[in-house]
């Protein structure tokens, strides 16, 4: 599209270049239009240099982003200079009698000064041309096109008097509906209603100056002989187009003075109805895009004290204590609170709508003194019927807040509210994802400190399961291979949630794994773990474990168990809870602990089922926050003993699922089972 334009800005000002050269050369060839045909040709020539020249610049002036008043300005100086231009000559033409030679009008620098009176007046009209169409909301290029007629048919009469010196009456006709057009398409002023006042008076004073620019310049043209004769001998035409031209713009600045002053009496109301819409749209933008509420506050209390014409404003919200200042504009914080406190306590319910509050009758009712301030408006900052802060706008004036004053703070304070919503969402938001991103880490590291592979022989089957919540905790089990054909293992649960409890998780199986290859027993490695973890492990965490030792050979277990859930044995369908005495490691490192411990030593049976779980299967709840219970885990596991173990634990954890489907797992779930299958 840019390239577009671009063509036509060459191809328009070529055009304008090319018919200038031809005309400069032909009024050099023929300094004299004797001829008929001569007169028409030059004519032709001037007319298309103006044409190409008006599209060039129609097409530059609409590709500006010149404000009115910018495009007012430079046709002031360029009528100024045009006057001046004009004057000069004038007294030059005049210094020779009046007397204007064939030699000195034929020059090339009367040539070239004509030139710069086409190019001014074409840069004038089309001046005038964007103008017309500035901020119309209605199609009315037909009115404009009508004068560019006839301001065309005014060029081309005076050729009629060529033929017949009696068709004078015809160029009159053309001059005097041309002069009645440019009097109605100069009212065409839509642009004047969008300028703020001081661009109003700023206009007056430009409109009087310009009209009478306009004037002196017509003067020039119409009463100089001289610069009549200079014109004329050039192109009649384009002398019928200055005096135009110079009529339009006496008669256009004439209509902006009147039209400027009946304005301004609205002006003062809709610059603030403009500021007020300007504000809203920035502060639309800001709560979108800007996400510190600090910032909101600011730009709502700077505004609202500017729409709403008070000397003061500040924002507060509700804090268990009472209120917090957000912002405060041309008040001191001591000020502000101490005025919003002394308001507050006025009433013994919030502010559910704006209300003034009169300073006389504040200074009244409370010890402090508010001389500085005559009325002080305060509006909610209500989201959802909720109250969680109010908008201030203080004023030191006699003057009260009328309705457009309340409207505006109210706006502001709606929008306050809004931006403090959305800023309250926005932390959560942030928090939560932060929240996720440790829990990510720390699921991650749970998977890596989780073995991946199960040991088995035949004589020990094995399965393990672990459901990691959304919520991480620090469920932990893992295997050693020991000598002699013995296993350890170790099924434990980290207190706390999150990547606290995952790094714990960590240090904990570097523990058990080290001690594991050098202490059989395992109530005095867990006592030695203890020992270790003193000084890792905060006082507000602790860690449940059981360690054991399967032998293989023979089916002897030995096991030690420190604060963690109870192990279950199923032999022949029948439960049977082991619990022997222990405390959580990380709770005592006096000798309490190592007293409080108790090793058993059980011997297993063919198909036997030793089961270790962590507190996420019992505690599992469902809807009516009931607990799944040891009871329906033990009988789940007494049914269908006689299966495989996978079997067993897909059973476990389909009831388990469908008993909490409707609540949410808040822990993890972890299941390690041993099936012992004596040799025959």
């Amino acid at each position: 599209m840019r390239a577009k334009i671009k063509i036509i800005h060459a191809s328009g000002l070529e055009n304008a270049v090319l018919f200038s050269i031809a005309l400069l050369l032909f009024n050099l060839i023929f300094p004299k239009h004797d001829s008929t045909l001569l007169s028409i040709v030059n004519e032709a020539l001037v007319f298309f240099t103006i044409f190409f020249l008006y599209n060039y610049l129609h097409q530059f002036l609409s590709s500006k982003t010149d404000t009115p008043i910018s495009l007012v300005i430079n046709v002031g100086i360029l009528a100024a200079l045009l006057y001046f231009i004009l004057a000069i000559t004038n007294s030059i033409l005049d210094a020779e009698d009046g007397r204007v030679s064939v030699s000195f009008v034929n020059s090339l620098f009367s040539i070239l000064l004509v030139f710069v009176f086409m190019g001014a007046i074409v840069y004038i009209f089309t001046t005038f041309r964007e103008l017309f169409y500035l901020r119309q909301k209605k199609d009315h290029s037909m009115y404009f096109k009508t004068m560019l007629v006839f301001f065309a048919l005014s060029f081309f009469s005076n050729l009629l008097l060529l033929f017949d010196a009696a068709l004078d009456y015809l160029r009159d006709a053309f001059y005097v509906v041309t002069i009645v057009l440019i009097c109605l398409n100069s009212v065409r002023v839509a642009w004047i209603a969008f300028l703020t006042k001081r661009q109003k008076y700023y206009l007056l004073i430009l409109a009087i100056i310009l009209s009478v620019v306009f004037g002196m310049v017509f003067a020039q043209v119409s009463d100089s002989k001289t610069m009549k004769q200079l014109l004329y001998v050039f192109s009649p035409g384009l002398l019928t187009l200055f005096s135009l031209v110079a009529i339009y713009g006496a008669v256009y600045f004439g209509v902006i003075f009147f039209t400027t002053l009946f304005h301004l009496p609205t002006a003062e109301a809709f610059d603030r109805k403009a500021e007020e819409v300007s504000s809203m749209m920035d502060l639309t933008k800001l709560i979108t895009q800007v996400f510190d509420f600090k910032e909101l506050a600011d730009t709502v209390t700077t505004m609202t004290a500017r729409v709403s014409n008070s000397d003061s404003a500040w924002l507060a919200t509700k804090i268990e204590k009472g209120i917090e200042l957000n912002s405060v504009h041309k008040v001191g914080y001591i000020d502000a609170e101490n005025i919003s406190k002394d308001i507050l306590s006025l009433v013994e319910e919030s502010y559910d709508r704006l209300e003034i509050v009169d300073c006389s009758l504040l200074n009244n009712l409370t010890k402090n003194n508010y001389n500085q301030y005559k009325s002080i408006a305060i509006s909610p900052l209500k989201v959802h019927g909720n109250i969680n802060g109010y908008l201030f706008a203080a004023r030191n004036q006699e003057s009260t807040f009328d309705k457009e004053d309340r409207n505006a703070i109210q706006a502001f304070a709606d929008y306050a509210a809004v931006a403090l919503e959305n800023a309250k969402l926005i932390k959560e938001s942030i928090e939560k994802e932060r929240l996720e991103k440790e829990f990510d880490v720390a699921r991650d590291i749970q998977k890596k400190i989780l073995p991946s592979k199960i040991p088995s022989t035949e004589t020990l089957d094995i399965s393990a399961l672990f459901v990691p919540a959304f919520e991480v905790g620090g469920d932990y089990y893992d295997f050693f291979e020991l000598e002699n054909n013995k296993l350890g293992f170790v099924v434990a649960d980290v207190s706390g949630k999150g990547i606290s409890a995952a790094f714990i998780m960590a240090e904990v199986k570097g523990v058990f794994k080290s001690l594991s290859k050098i202490i059989f027993s395992p109530r005095e490695l867990l006592i030695k773990a203890n020992e270790i973890l003193n000084g890792s492990i905060d006082k507000k965490n602790f860690v449940t474990a059981v360690y054991g030792i399967i032998d293989r050979k023979n089916g002897k277990l030995r096991l030690a168990r420190a604060g963690h859930t109870p192990i279950l044995i199923c032999s022949n369908r029948t439960i049977q809870k082991i619990q022997p005495a222990g405390i959580g490691l990380g709770l005592s490192y006096s000798a309490s602990f190592a007293n409080s411990l108790r090793e058993m030593e059980i011997q297993l049976k063919n198909n036997d089922i030793v089961v270790c779980f962590s507190d996420g299967i019992p505690e599992a709840k469902n809807s009516n926050k009931e607990d799944f219970g040891y009871d329906r885990f033990e009988s789940l596991i007494s049914l269908n003993c006689h299966k495989n173990l996978e079997a067993v634990s897909n059973v476990i954890i389909k009831e388990l699922s469908l008993f909490s489907r409707d609540y949410s797992q808040h822990d993890d779930i972890t299941l390690v089972l041993f099936k012992w299958n004596q040799k025959q």
